[in-house]
């Protein structure tokens, strides 16, 4: 299994099962160094999808209840490879593991509010788009088609990418409520 890529670069890889094995490891070290001060940690994106291809990088999302309670946290993190990048959107913090030195990055983590609108939508899209193959494999035909066309601009990529996104993000929540609602008749 490859993991990691160059910073900016975009390849895709076929989904890969020891890609859970390497978010489950990370998760178990964030729970370790941050004990109570995190909620909760997941695999997300799309190497937590069955049936798409992805970037050979993995996406855990972090769930903390305080933002300042995490960063008290960054020197031991640093220590065991977890690397402070910044604020990447707002509500967001990241952090990123890998061989930094050459610019490889194997890991994204990224910090949100646990339970707010950004968790939510992570755990929402992952969710749905495994309980949706159809549209899974549409998300990714729609990746494959920009890695190719974009391999060198990982912005384009992403941008290409955003209304897609925006789509689905509105069906999974529909989905979710529709799921919830289903439960609570049970």
């Amino acid at each position: 299994m490859m993991l990691g890529l160059q910073r900016g670069t975009v390849k895709l890889e076929p989904h890969s099962p020891q890609w859970e094995t390497a978010a489950q490891d990370i998760i178990i070290k964030l729970k370790d160094i941050l004990e109570n001060d995190i909620v909760d940690a997941q695999h997300i994106g799309s190497t937590a999808i069955k049936c798409t291809s992805a970037k050979p990088i993995i996406d855990i999302v972090a769930g903390v209840e305080s933002f300042d309670r995490i960063f008290k946290y960054n020197d031991i993190l640093s220590a065991n490879g977890i690397i402070y990048r910044r604020q990447d959107h707002p509500n967001q913090h990241l952090y990123i593991c890998g061989d930094l030195k050459n610019n490889i990055h194997t890991h994204y983590i990224h910090v949100v509010l646990w339970g707010g609108k950004e968790w939510t939508d992570y755990i929402n899209m992952r969710d749905y788009l495994n309980a949706h193959k159809e549209k899974a494999i549409e998300y990714s035909n729609i990746k494959k088609y920009l890695a190719e066309k974009y391999p060198d601009d990982r912005t384009a990529y992403t941008n290409g990418k955003s209304d897609f996104i925006t789509e689905i993000l509105h069906s999974a929540a529909e989905w979710k409520k529709a799921s919830e609602a289903i439960k609570k008749s049970e």
